[in-house]
Order: structure tokens, then sequence, then C-alpha cells
């Protein structure tokens, strides 16, 4: 009998650790979390070199635990403007379809590339492209077109928050995702960089409050991080107020470039987000994990502590 609850133990302690972060395998990195229905989602950009990261893995779970690969959503055969580094994408459901938004081509004035959108049937695709071009392209307010995070507003207006090279603007969609629209003050664009902005902007709406989160430092080194601000408005603006997620010299290095999914029937929160294992050196050796976000009696977010 004594054996027989040895055997069971360690089959239940191994099957612990394979639910433990990072919770999908293989280099991954700039996860999207989405909840469809009673369902996780994790999209992320396939952490490989430009010439190979041409296509999206889709992952989804219905416990947060055990998650299902769903290869090869949407590529680059789909896109035909897109001809390297696909990453960092965007999605949600509107009305009985799933839009995908990504950056492709890491585009510079003049060149054709930027911010697209692709849109499915299903959440795992496939995935076509809506509008045979990028939504966005130009440089804009010094802000390279990529990294979006597109944000459904109380009001059902759509916003999109993106931006490299250390600028972030935020722009209003047409309601069919096909461009955008003037903002209240007229402009298409406005700038919102908040200090330390990097890149990696992502926008959730809590009792009333906009907390704006982004990435800093490096993405590449070990500095990498994620920080916010709040505002009472989706257009900012957001001055700097703490960190929410950094390395940890037990655990990993390298901790960014995430995203937040909102558990309403329990009303948890739980950051997505890529980092480096310890001992790894290389700038696409980045892993997906996931942890519990809280906030404080006031409602500041409480820093998140990796966890294995």
């Amino acid at each position: 009998m004594r054996y027989y609850f040895t055997i069971i133990s360690f089959f239940f302690s191994v099957n612990l650790f394979a639910q433990n972060n990072p919770v999908i395998p293989g280099w991954y990195a700039d996860p999207e979390g989405i909840k469809y229905g009673n369902t996780y989602w994790i999209f992320p950009t396939y952490s490989a070199t430009y010439k190979k990261q041409v296509f999206f893995d889709g992952f989804s779970s219905t416990d947060l635990v055990h998650w299902t690969k769903h290869p090869r959503i949407l590529d680059t055969s789909a896109i035909k403007w897109a001809k390297r580094a696909m990453w960092a994408p965007s999605v949600l459901q509107k009305g009985g379809k799933y839009y995908f938004f990504f950056a492709a081509n890491d585009v510079h004035q003049g060149e054709l590339g930027g911010i697209g959108v692709s849109v499915a049937d299903k959440p795992d695709g496939p995935y076509c492209d809506l509008l045979g071009k990028p939504l966005i392209s130009d440089i804009a307010n010094g802000a390279q077109p990529i990294d979006p995070f597109v944000f459904k507003d109380s009001d059902g207006s759509y916003y999109m928050y993106y931006g490299g090279w250390g600028h972030c603007n935020v722009v209003k969609l047409k309601d069919d995702f096909s461009g955008i629209v003037p903002l209240p003050d007229g402009t298409l664009y406005k700038e919102i960089t908040p200090n330390g902005y990097v890149e990696g902007p992502y926008l959730l709406l809590r009792n009333g409050w906009y907390y704006f989160m982004w990435s800093e430092g490096g993405w590449g080194g070990p500095d990498y991080k994620v920080a916010y601000g709040m505002s009472r408005s989706p257009l900012g603006p957001f001055k700097r107020l703490a960190m929410v997620l950094e390395q940890d010299p037990e655990i990993a290095t390298g901790a960014g470039h995430h995203s937040v999914i909102h558990s309403v029937s329990d009303d948890k929160y739980y950051i997505v987000y890529h980092r480096r294992p310890l001992g790894e050196t290389g700038a696409n050796h980045r892993v997906v994990c996931v942890d519990e976000m809280k906030f404080d009696k006031d409602g500041f977010i409480i820093p998140v502590k990796m966890t294995k």
C-alpha cells in the first residue's frame, strides 16, 4: 500500500510540474491573452529570426493549465504584402467574427508594411486578410507601426494603441476596422507616450479607471519590464506610476510584452507575458508564462512576482 501511494504521489507531482510556467512549450513571445466564452486563448509571436517569424500559432485552454496547440492559424501565404517578421498580435470578437491584428515587415517610412488586420469565423482560424494592405503603414509622431492593441471602450468605440521606437499613438478605428477616423480633437494620431515607454502597449478598464501598461528596457536583454499609469480617459494622459513586472534573478529575466486576461466569472486578472529562462542569452529564447495580477484596496496594481 505504501508503494502504491508513492507511485501515485510521484505521478501527481510530475503532472503538477508539467502544468507550471511556462504554460506552453517552445520559443514564443508577445502573448495576447483573451477569454472567448469559457475558453482561454493565447496568441503569441513565434520567437525566431525575422526570416522565420512568418506565422502564428494559437493555444486554447479551459482551465489555464492544459493547453491545446492550433498550428499556423495565420501566415504570410494569407497576407500577400507581409514578407517577413509577423509579430505582436491583438485579437477580439465582434459580430460573430474573430479579428486578428498584427505587425509585419519591420517597416520604415516609405516601405510596405506596418499593422495589418485579418478575420476568421473561429478563434483558431484560418484567418484571411481583411484589407489586402496594411491598416497603418505611415510613421506618425515618430512611432513605428508595430505592437498593436485594440481596445473596446464602454461606449462601443474601438481604439488602437501601438508604437515602437519609444513613441506610442492612439487612433480610433472604424466600426468595420477598415481604417481610422478622427479623434475628438480632430486628429487621426494622438501621441500618448508616457515616461519610460519603449513598446508593447496594453489598456484595460476597471472600476472607471483606464490602466495603460507598456514595456520598458530592451526586448533582447535582461532588463525588459512592464510599467503602468492610470487615467479617467482612454486618451490619457497617462503618468507613469510604478512597475508591474520585472526580472527576478531566481526565476527569469527579460519579463515583458504582456497582455491581461480578465475572467469575469470570478473577477480574476491574469498577466500573460514572456520571459527569458535563466542561463539563456539568445534574444529569441523566450517563453510564455501566466501569473495572477492583483489590485490593492485603492485600485493600484500590486507588483507581480513571477512564479515557476
